[in-house]
C-alpha cells in the first residue's frame, strides 16, 4: 500500500505540478460541518414554542458551510452567512453564547510560513489572533475511498482537546444553584482526529485548523463532529484575493483566550444581575 501511495503522488505530481505552480493557480472547496448535541428539555417549564426555537438555533449552530479558498501555498476559511430566520420570532430574547477558539471572519493560514491569522470580532473590537501553524503528526493509513469523484487517503493523530458537555439540561432558576458558580478550567483529553485527503489537488490545506497533508484535505472527523467536503471549484473564472487580514488589535491566541474569559466573566455576572431583577429565566449559557 505504501509503494502504491508513492506511486500515486508521483504520477499526480508530475501530471499536476504545472498548474499548480502557476502565478494564477487558486481552487475553492466548500465544507459542510455537523456537531452532535442533545438537550433535555424536560421540566425546564419552557413553553412549546420556545423550545421549538431553541432546537432550531441549536441546529443553526452545529450545522454550517464554510469556504475554503486557496492556492499554493495560502487558505482563507470563512464561515458562509446565512439569514437568522428566528431572531425575531417567539423567545427572540433568549441569548446563546458559544464559546470557541475559531475565527468569526477570515481565517488566514499560509503553509509556506507555517502562520496563521484569525480575524474576529468580539464585545464590539476587531482582533487579529496571530499565531505559528499547529504541527500535527499525521500517521499514514492503508484505507482509502471516495469522496465525490476523488480518490482519498486516510491519515490519523491525536490533540489534546477540552472535554466537550454535547448535552444540556434546561432547568428553573431555582435549580440551577451549580451554574451560578464560577465554572472551572476545561478538563483536556487526547481526541483521535481522522482525515481524509487527495492527491488528485496536492496542496497542503484543509479546514479550520488543519493541514500538514500531501493533499487538500476532503474530510475531517473527531468526536462529534464531521466536516466533509461537498464541492470542488479548480481555477474559478473569478479568482478571489488570498491575502492576510490586515485590520484589528494584533494579539497571540493566549492572549486571545485571557481576553475573551475575562468578557465572558463580565457578560455572565451581568446576566445574572438582569436575570435576578427581572426573574426571567429565559437566559441560558451555552458551552460548545
Amino acid at each position: 500500500m505504501k509503494n502504491y501511495i508513492l506511486k500515486y503522488i508521483t504520477v499526480f505530481t508530475l501530471l499536476f505540478g504545472t498548474s499548480i505552480t502557476a502565478q494564477n493557480f487558486q481552487g475553492m472547496a466548500v465544507y459542510q460541518t455537523k456537531s452532535k448535541m442533545s438537550m433535555d428539555l424536560a421540566g425546564s417549564g419552557i413553553p412549546a414554542d420556545r423550545i421549538k426555537m431553541i432546537e432550531e438555533r441549536m441546529k443553526n449552530m452545529l450545522e454550517k458551510t464554510y469556504v475554503l479558498t486557496f492556492d499554493k501555498s495560502a487558505s482563507i476559511y470563512k464561515e458562509e452567512q446565512k439569514l437568522d430566520q428566528t431572531g425575531g420570532g417567539p423567545g427572540g430574547g433568549m441569548r446563546f453564547m458559544m464559546v470557541g477558539g475559531g475565527a468569526s471572519g477570515d481565517y488566514y493560514k499560509n503553509t509556506q510560513t507555517k502562520t496563521s491569522t484569525k480575524e474576529n470580532e468580539f464585545s464590539g473590537k476587531n482582533f487579529l489572533v496571530k499565531d505559528n501553524l499547529v504541527t500535527y503528526n499525521w500517521k499514514m493509513e492503508q484505507e482509502t475511498k471516495m469522496i465525490g469523484q476523488n480518490m482519498c487517503f486516510k491519515a490519523t493523530t491525536i490533540v489534546e482537546m477540552p472535554v466537550r458537555n454535547t448535552s444540556f439540561n434546561f432547568r428553573r432558576p431555582e435549580d440551577r444553584k451549580e451554574e451560578e458558580k464560577e465554572p472551572e478550567e476545561p478538563k483536556m483529553e487526547a481526541v483521535i482526529v481522522t482525515a481524509w485527503y487527495t492527491l488528485d489537488i496536492p496542496v497542503s490545506h484543509g479546514p479550520g485548523d488543519y493541514w500538514g497533508l500531501p493533499g487538500l484535505i476532503l474530510e475531517i472527523s473527531y468526536a462529534e463532529t464531521n466536516i466533509l467536503c461537498t464541492k470542488i471549484v479548480m481555477n474559478p473564472k473569478e479568482k478571489s484575493v488570498i491575502s492576510e487580514p490586515n485590520k484589528g488589535k494584533v494579539v497571540t491566541q493566549e492572549e486571545y483566550d485571557t481576553i475573551l474569559k475575562e468578557k465572558m466573566t463580565e457578560m455572565r455576572e451581568r446576566m445574572q444581575n438582569e436575570r435576578q431583577k427581572s426573574g426571567n429565566d429565559g437566559h441560558f449559557r451555552m458551552r460548545g
